[in-house]
């Protein structure tokens, strides 16, 4: 019985999603840095679709609502907001997602910082109403 050899095929297929310029794509992370819009930026980050800001958290601690002001003050474009609590999960403080929701409609989605970039860069492509707060690793 012959056998059958496989072939690469002929035709290549490009699945990554067509991100608008201007878009804030998160490329990299890790050394206390990220890697966003083919810019580096030291230390922990607030990212809307449009601009990345700095922000002065160093640890899953230091999340509180003075610390998601910047957010706040941009309700209408972060329905839904991914922080990204560090290296490893850990439960977020007491009473941030329920005040998020019931003060200023936003959903909290907690998560590890690796986490929180690569589901950001989805919900960009997908142009939903999202932020991050990311704590540097």
């Amino acid at each position: 019985m012959a056998r059958r050899q496989l072939r690469e095929p002929d035709i290549s297929l490009d699945i990554t999603p067509l991100i608008p310029a201007g878009r804030q794509l998160i490329r990299g992370y890790g050394d206390g840095k990220f890697r966003i819009a083919e810019t580096q930026h030291d230390g922990s980050v607030l990212v809307f679709a449009d601009e990345t800001l700095a922000w002065p958290v160093a640890r899953w601690e230091d999340v509180t609502m003075d610390s998601l002001t910047p957010i706040l003050d941009r309700a209408a474009e972060a329905r839904l907001l991914l922080i990204g609590c560090g290296p490893a999960f850990v439960l977020p403080p007491r009473g941030l997602k329920k005040a998020l929701k019931d003060d200023h409609g936003i959903v909290l989605e907690w998560m590890d910082t690796g986490a929180a970039c690569r589901t950001f860069n989805v919900l960009l492509a997908e142009e939903r109403a999202a932020a991050a707060a990311l704590v540097a690793v």
